[in-house]
């Protein structure tokens, strides 16, 4: 921040002849803003010089310097001002002495803080300007200056955008980390990321902080925060370390805009996008992603509007993503010197140098060396002297990943903290047992003390034991609290939530003898499951889960032995599946499959607990032939030795079930389904839940044989006992709710359909989060309804939103990510880029050839839509070869009087007439109406289709009256089932033949 301003209402002239200078440590940047802003007004031309004091100036060259500066010059005295360099005391004494003592009226300052500051500052006759509201402090800030304090002048009282009193926060401010008071250098990335956000258009001031571990991202957006956050009305801080934590930290900002939304952090975090972009309530926000270091995990997420976005990341790749990028490098050598002598005060500068050059001007080894060695009795050259090679290497174990002086120098540290606080090494060894980054010790402190190891329950049990370490830990930088300007003393001297660098973590790691890790490991596992929910199915506990989740691997659950730890594994990993995070459940389920068969035995009741909720997690992510074979497996051998009736046994002969109507064997998945449904019913009663999962299961698979009237009745009971029995927000009533409304619509029920799946996507959003897969199905059905009901518009933006999201979420090879894309494939034929439908259903083709067997029907589908393109595109020959073979291929596998061989058929009845062969397409579109009258009724959407087409083909043969009879009795069901003005009637009227498009369901 340099240079000058023109005033509110002064010409140039004027101002020339009253000019301040402000001379500002960068530190004080805010206050330096807000006292220039009040001077603009009245009139005067202000001039900002930061104060810098290099080391290799003499600090009276440097004021002879400021004091050639235009006009009055205003200091603003701070502890900051007066240790850039570093300077000692004596020097400023004799300085301030030298240049100001002669001429003390070219100088004015101003107070900013209440440390000590050298005592011929006052010289400089400060007035105090803090501890007081912004009012009065304008009034002392004038009267220092000699300047009038009366109103302001008229021209000047017209609003405008100004800077915010510093001694007063943002209107919504929190998750900022406490700012560094040895903050040091990167002047000109501040400076650079301030003007590339300020000079941004709407929408896309994004700057990331970049670069590799250890520089000091984080503390340079703390410091930004600090310097310009008087410019911001909110400042929000969220850890995007994860995409679910990044999610919930965003959307707990909801209450804080005064949004009015319900409790379900997908409702808020909906709201909480739509109020920045809109910059209403506020406009000027300021939102810092911490640790964003995968991009795709939550560029979607990013806010946009009128306000700025800091992200700190480790990986360039921001760049694809609409965001400046700014490289942080180690520190300059001056910087390191600087910053090591603030650090060190001992130390002088050549030494500092020194160890700058043998740290590598890491700032965070410098932070953490430079600390304790100011402690120390040891020289600058001794230590140096350790760090190549003179420490004994059977005490020191630490990774050859780090460079050679970060690892001697932590080995050196961690001997430091042994010697003098050795329950703050036991604690950092504890948090190595947790993932790195944010360590939640809380759980540590909430866990039961019972049979704890003596040291560790002394740990925790004695509160100034506790504080002692953790103020050991801070002292050299090893760690630092996630601190919140609202935690009072109690929480933070607590230290419930600390922050464990990745480098620390790892090198701590290492550094652990087998005793001590296998002594710390249990009492981490034993805390993580202690803090398990143990309700994985309840939404509201999520959060809860995707906290524990990240620290299972580095607690190394999988080889405990303890049923409460292997408990919190299976209720991790079914909280998975419910949450959709099925790539990272199918690992941890093969994972934990191989641990416990060697730990606990093939034979081991858990073993069969797990099987269970890994197959659901594979299945979900469309492994039908492994889980069938998984399955069957488990089903054979429980029949055998515990019989049919079994509950374990009718279990995995539900997932069986599900995974032969995976494959596409749907007769089977309807045979074992009703028998499992029976069983159930016998054993446990019309109402269990288990009961009403088997008949849920039931309507499946109906529905895939095209038996909607039947699964329509079974899903609308079920939908009814769910409600009353798991109430209305549980995820499988709200699936139950999706099942009906999807049946609806394949009968034809467009509107019905339409508003009940309407609500349904609310719901899911609010319960399940709106990225949930379970949220994703009830948008695609949703799209359908609008498609269906002729509201092309809203379906064509949902259908390509949800393919998105899907993608995303899932992944392009997911099974519902096919489903969307066949949607998304089959709107951008008609009403797209024919392109672009081309190159998706060629996508999805090509993917189901991969995942299923040739014969199943959803690759005779896929391959029936991509005929409809390559007919559009004039590819007829080779689109009535395609859907003749998709037809045939179609019927095999579900029989000729399933609704989908009828709609290929009614579209090889289109083929045949548009290459010449009249009398074929004539007789299959008759056939065609005339089964499909029989199974789904005479004025069901497919029957009515067929009957067009049929009028069309008789009119190919110039049987014009039957045609027109056809037709006109057609044309008048349509219009008493759809109405008049719907698409399908109006296109049906206009003679356009109808078309089906194959539409893959949910296993």
């Amino acid at each position: 921040m340099s240079g000058a301003r023109t005033p509110v209402g002064t010409t140039v002239g004027e101002a020339a002849n009253q000019t301040v200078t402000i001379s500002f440590a960068g530190f004080n940047r805010a206050w330096a803003a807000w006292i220039g802003d009040r001077l603009e007004r009245r009139g005067l031309r202000v001039v900002f010089q930061r104060w810098d004091s290099p080391a290799d100036v003499p600090l009276v060259d440097l004021l002879r310097h400021l004091k050639m500066a235009e006009g009055r010059i205003l200091v603003l005295v701070s502890e900051w001002y007066f240790q850039l360099g570093p300077r000692t005391r004596e020097e400023w004494n004799a300085a301030l002495g030298e240049v100001v003592g002669p001429d003390p009226s070219r100088f004015a300052a101003v107070s900013v803080t209440t440390a000590s500051v050298p005592t011929a500052a006052a010289v400089l006759a400060p007035v105090e300007l803090i501890n007081v509201g912004a009012d009065e402090a304008e009034r002392r800030l004038l009267d220092r200056l000699g300047l009038p304090a009366g109103p302001l002048p008229q021209t000047a009282a017209v609003e405008r955008r100004a800077p915010r009193f510093p001694a007063s926060m943002p209107e919504v401010w929190g998750g900022v980390p406490r700012r560094n008071t040895r903050f040091t250098g990167r002047e000109s990335l501040l400076n650079d990321a301030y003007h590339q956000l300020q000079g941004a258009a709407p929408g896309a001031g994004v700057v990331t902080f970049h670069g590799m571990s250890g520089v000091g991202k984080t503390q340079l957006a703390a410091e930004y925060v600090y310097r310009f956050g008087s410019e911001y009305d909110v400042v929000w801080w969220v850890n995007a370390e994860k995409r679910v934590t990044y999610r919930r930290l965003l959307a707990e900002l909801a209450p804080k805009l005064g949004l009015r939304t319900g409790q379900e952090y997908g409702e808020r975090l909906r709201a909480v996008r739509d109020s920045l972009r809109r910059g209403d309530p506020f406009a000027r926000w300021l939102l810092i992603l911490d640790g964003a270091d995968e991009p795709d995990q939550i560029w979607d997420l990013v806010p946009t509007g009128p306000g700025h976005v800091i992200i700190t990341s480790r990986n360039p790749e921001w760049s694809e993503h609409n965001s400046m990028l700014l490289e942080v490098p180690v520190y300059a050598r001056d910087e390191s010197v600087a910053f090591i002598r603030r650090r060190a005060p001992r130390l002088a500068e050549p030494e500092a140098d020194l160890l700058a050059e043998a740290l590598e001007d890491l700032p965070l080894l410098l932070d953490q060396t430079a600390g304790w060695l100011n402690d120390s009795d040891l020289s600058v050259q001794e230590y140096i002297g350790l760090l190549e090679g003179g420490i004994d290497q059977d005490v020191v174990k630490v990774s050859a990943d780090f460079p050679l002086a970060f690892q001697t120098a932590w080995s050196i540290l961690l001997n430091k903290l042994r010697e003098t606080v050795p329950e703050s090494v036991d604690l950092l060894r504890l948090c190595t047992f947790f993932a790195p980054g944010f360590i939640p010790v809380r759980l540590l402190k909430e866990m039961p003390s019972g049979d704890l190891p003596e040291q560790i329950a002394r740990l925790l049990n004695d509160p100034l034991l506790w504080n002692k370490a953790i103020s050991q830990l801070r002292q050299y930088s090893v760690v630092r609290l996630e601190s919140h300007e609202t935690l009072g003393d109690e929480v933070v001297s607590s230290g419930e939530s600390l922050y464990l660098h990745r480098m620390v973590h790892q090198i701590v790691q290492k550094d652990m003898p087998d005793a001590d890790r296998a002594e710390f490991i249990d009492v981490v596992r034993r805390a993580l499951a202690a803090a398990d929910p143990r309700r994985p199915t309840d939404t509201r506990l999520w959060q809860r889960y995707a906290d524990i989740v990240p620290h299972l691997k580095y607690a190394d659950v999988l080889n405990s032995r303890d049923s409460g730890v292997q408990g919190l594994v299976l209720n991790c990993l079914r909280y998975m599946y419910f949450s959709g995070e099925y790539v990272a459940g199918s690992k941890l389920g093969e994972r934990a499959m191989e641990s416990w068969r060697s730990l606990l035995g093939e034979s081991h009741p858990r073993i069969w607990e797990l099987t269970f909720h890994y197959v659901n997690v594979l299945r979900a992510g469309g492994e039908y032939a492994r889980t069938e074979a998984l399955n069957r497996a488990a089903v054979d051998q429980l029949r055998e030795e515990r019989g049919a009736q079994d509950l374990e046994h009718l279990r995995f002969a539900s997932g069986l079930a599900a995974d032969l109507r995976g494959l596409g064997r749907y007769e089977e998945a309807l045979e074992l389904s009703r028998w499992s449904q029976l069983a159930y019913h016998e054993l446990l009663g019309e109402q269990d839940s288990r009961t009403l999962n088997a008949r849920n299961n039931v309507a499946v698979s109906l529905r895939l044989l095209g038996a909607y009237p039947e699964a329509l009745d079974i899903d609308r009971q079920v939908m009814e006992a769910r409600r009353l029995v798991l109430k209305g927000r549980h995820p499988w009533t709200l699936d139950s709710q999706i099942s009906y409304s999807i049946d609806l619509r394949l009968l034809g029920r467009y509107t019905e359909a339409e508003s009940i799946q309407a609500q349904s996507v609310r719901d899911n959003a609010i319960v399940m989060g709106d990225s949930n897969p379970q949220t994703l199905k009830a948008e695609y059905n949703l799209a359908l309804c609008h498609y269906r009901n002729g509201d092309r518009a809203r379906a064509g933006e949902l259908f390509s939103t949800v393919l998105d999201n899907g993608e995303r979420v899932m992944g392009e090879t997911h099974p519902w990510t096919l489903m969307f894309g066949c949607a998304q494939s089959c709107f951008a034929r008609e009403h797209g880029d024919i392109d672009q439908a081309r190159e998706l259903s060629e996508a999805v083709v090509a993917r189901y050839e991969v995942m299923l067997a040739d014969d199943h029907p959803f690759v005779a589908g896929a391959r029936a839509n991509q005929a409809l393109i390559l007919r559009n595109v004039g590819e007829r020959e080779h689109a009535h070869v395609l859907l003749e073979q998709a037809l045939a291929a179609m019927t095999e596998a579900v029989g000729e009087n399933h609704p989908w061989s009828l709609g290929c058929a009614l579209n090889a009845s289109a083929l045949r007439n548009l290459v010449g062969d009249t009398e074929s397409a004539a007789a299959l579109s008759r056939d065609t109406a005339t089964r499909a009258a029989e199974l789904l009724g005479r004025i069901h959407p497919l029957t009515l289709s067929a009957r067009i087409a049929y009028a069309a083909d008789l009119r190919g043969l110039r049987d014009r009256r039957q045609a027109e009879k056809v037709e006109q009795e057609a044309l008048s069901d349509l219009e008493a089932t759809l109405g008049k003005q719907h698409v399908h009637t109006i296109s049906a009227r206009s003679r356009n033949r109808p078309y089906w498009d194959f539409e893959p369901q949910t296993t």
